[in-house]
């Protein structure tokens, strides 16, 4: 069998992953009845809802929605962008694989996507290994269908499922509870539901509550009908976890034109364009929802209301922020006697830098090069099993190349986080790297990978 190999490299620190990913699994629904009252079981089978039998997600009435986290062991011909970037399938193996399936005689056997389809994704024990493979010492699991869960019609159903699905992340934080934690999703839909919510997984340890930087149908969270859930936040130390998403809005009510994300903004600029590129589907929109998010919460005084909150960026990136910052200082300085709402005590970088950290990928080179700047705000996250997904080794090397002092690296990849959530490090940590792992024979060699990376190996010819 071949073997995939790699440079060796140690560490002394331990990680920290803030922003990986979970995927969904069918579990969840067959499970809720142990956990929910029957009037919320009944809402949550109205409102959201895993068929089994045609092996469909069922939101609103409307079949087929989401993005099928719930399927397990992969198509034939493809590559399962939500759960394929596991131990060693970097971006040169994704491209590779990906080139194959462009012809029919060399397309991926069911056997080999359902290779690919990591476990450790749906369950804690398989992860754990990858996590020992990857240099990922402790990690923070985020849901993968975000952007569905906001559209949810029924704020009983939508109560029932964020309860639902908390209670399955907080079992599988339960496989190591040194090594993993779980985000806990909240019923936006209605204020008290997500306030209650908070506090019940505040009593089971919970770190982070997850928000998109605007909920559905124009609901922005700054809005005072939220202030409930914000006060909870204040009570419990449960940290403000802003996480975007593309916000295609597919599951818009019918007849409902309105726009309000940033984000379905730019995806409807992509489809309308013929822009030929994916970067404005993939970062540009989260930037874009961070941002505005980033903007709202400073120039309002929202923290300067709420003092003890903190709260994370995750998955927009990091390079953007001190651009964004520099701009809101000016404009305050510059317009703060036209200002409406009540003056700010400090200035809006001085507040981010007191109670917000940014989240980064380990191929971004910029916050590596600014240390003075990111040095107590950055968070690592590795986007796992997601397709631009990588491990702590990858950053790691990129720090390296940028000749970022180690003291910064151990900040960067685990101390700042760990800080913002009070968790303590694990008693032991990752400090070698895994060289060799064994492949199938049917995984791409170096000269295959090499040749896929040509332009032209991804161009059909009819």
């Amino acid at each position: 069998m071949p073997v995939q190999t790699f440079e060796p490299m140690t560490k002394d620190f331990a990680t920290f992953d803030c922003d990986a990913h979970v995927t969904e699994p069918a579990r969840i629904w067959e499970r809720a009845p142990e956990h929910l009252t029957r009037d919320e079981l009944e809402a949550l089978k109205a409102t959201i809802w895993w068929d089994a039998e045609t092996q469909q997600l069922i939101v609103n009435g409307r079949a087929g929605a989401g993005i099928g986290s719930q399927s397990r062991g992969g198509i034939p011909g493809t590559m399962r962008v939500i759960t394929n970037a596991g131990p060693g399938v970097k971006h040169d193996i994704q491209r590779a694989l990906n080139v194959r399936n462009l012809n029919p005689e060399t397309a991926l056997t069911q056997e080999q996507v359902a290779y690919l389809d990591h476990p450790g994704s749906y369950e804690p024990e398989p992860r754990l290994l990858d996590m020992d493979v990857q240099g990922i010492d402790q990690v923070m699991i985020i849901p993968t269908d975000i952007d569905t869960y906001p559209w949810l019609q029924n704020a009983v159903g939508a109560k029932a499922f964020c309860k639902a699905y908390n209670e399955w992340a907080y079992e599988y934080t339960l496989a190591d509870p040194e090594r993993l934690f779980f985000a806990a999703m909240l019923p936006m839909q209605n204020p008290k539901y997500a306030a209650d919510e908070v506090y019940r997984v505040a009593d089971k340890g919970c770190r982070v509550a997850l928000v998109r930087p605007m909920d559905a149908m124009g609901n922005y969270p700054l809005q005072p009908k939220y202030e409930p859930v914000w006060q909870a936040m204040a009570d419990t130390g449960v940290v403000y976890g802003m996480h975007p998403f593309p916000a295609s809005g597919i599951l818009k009510p019918s007849g409902y034109a309105e726009q309000y994300s940033s984000a379905e903004l730019i995806r409807r600029t992509v489809s309308t364009s013929g822009l030929p590129h994916s970067l404005l589907s993939n970062v540009q929109n989260f930037q874009a929802e961070a941002s505005l998010w980033v903007t709202l919460v400073l120039m309002s005084g929202f923290f300067e209301r709420y003092p003890t909150i903190k709260a994370a960026v995750f998955e927009a990136s990091s390079t953007w922020l001190s651009f964004l910052l520099d701009e809101c200082d000016k404009a305050y300085k510059l317009y703060r006697n036209e200002r409406q709402l009540p003056p700010l005590k400090q200035l809006p970088s001085e507040t981010f830098f007191q109670h917000c950290i940014t989240g980064f990928e380990g191929d971004e080179a910029p916050p590596s090069r600014f240390p003075e700047f990111y040095r107590d705000i950055l968070a690592w996250s590795s986007d796992v099993y997601h397709h631009d997904g990588d491990d702590a080794w990858r950053a790691i090397e990129m720090m390296q190349q940028c000749k970022l002092s180690v003291d910064d690296q151990a900040r960067f990849l685990g101390a700042n986080a760990r800080r913002l959530y009070r968790i303590e490090p694990p008693k032991t940590i990752i400090r070698e790297r895994v060289c060799e792992i064994q492949r199938p024979d049917w995984w791409p060699t170096e000269a295959e990978i090499e040749a896929s990376l040509a332009p032209e190996a991804s161009v059909t010819h009819r």
